[in-house]
């Protein structure tokens, strides 16, 4: 399987829940999304605003920013467009983030820089990610041991595999199956793009969380 693009619809785009890491895909545009228990929502609105409704209330989204919701709640999405990323039987953080800032705080491949959105709670949960890729980025090829999920907020590039070259423009989702060779390709525009990993190998433990490495125990305690 190669680079999958998505495009943004109202409702189902794609179910993977039979994967490893089971996980459905929906979308929004200029309508509303209901969504129902028993998945964690990691969502993104890509153009316009959106409102996101749940039983802790109503909070009003712009381009650029995210949640992650883990239980049901209700996009009304008539004003906009988005992405929503669904992981099927797993309980997140509840969260609201963004808008995104001009570039990456952490360096990644290729003069690439990532902000870590919605850290994993805990070792090997999921993450959402944004991945800042400069003009005049040829990526080096490379693969990824799990799903990798998400869309194009600003710019335009192409992902490049060994199956044909994909053009990348804003609003659009893709999905990057396990073990796909993959690169990103720019010329004069840059590409943000948000990222969602279902699983990580970083994240705090009972043993060694900042809480606990920073509590020092009074001698005899």
């Amino acid at each position: 399987m190669t680079f999958t693009p998505l495009e943004i619809t109202t409702g189902l785009l794609l179910d993977l829940s039979t994967d490893a890491y089971p996980t459905q895909i929906f979308g929004w545009n200029c309508a509303a999304l209901s969504l129902p228990d028993g998945a964690t929502y990691y969502g993104m609105v890509t153009e316009g605003e959106a409102l996101l409704c749940d039983a802790r209330g109503d909070f009003r989204l712009q381009a650029g920013m995210f949640f992650v919701c883990p239980s049901a709640c209700m996009v009304e999405g008539a004003a906009g467009r988005g992405l929503v990323i669904a992981r099927t039987g797993y309980q997140g953080l509840w969260q609201l983030g963004g808008p995104l800032e001009a570039t990456g705080r952490l360096e990644y491949i290729d003069g690439c820089t990532d902000t870590l959105l919605a850290c994993p709670p805990r070792l090997g949960d999921p993450c959402l990610n944004h991945l800042h890729i400069p003009p005049h980025t040829n990526q080096s090829p490379h693969t990824h041991p799990s799903e990798r999920i998400g869309v194009i907020l600003h710019g335009r590039g192409e992902c490049r595999t060994p199956e044909g070259v994909f053009p990348l423009q804003p609003g659009m989702g893709w999905r990057i199956p396990t073990g796909c060779l993959h690169s990103f390709y720019t010329q004069g525009e840059c590409l943000d793009v948000i990222a969602w990993h279902p699983d990580s190998d970083f994240g705090p433990t009972d043993e060694n969380h900042p809480m606990r490495n920073k509590t020092l125990l009074a001698s005899g305690g």
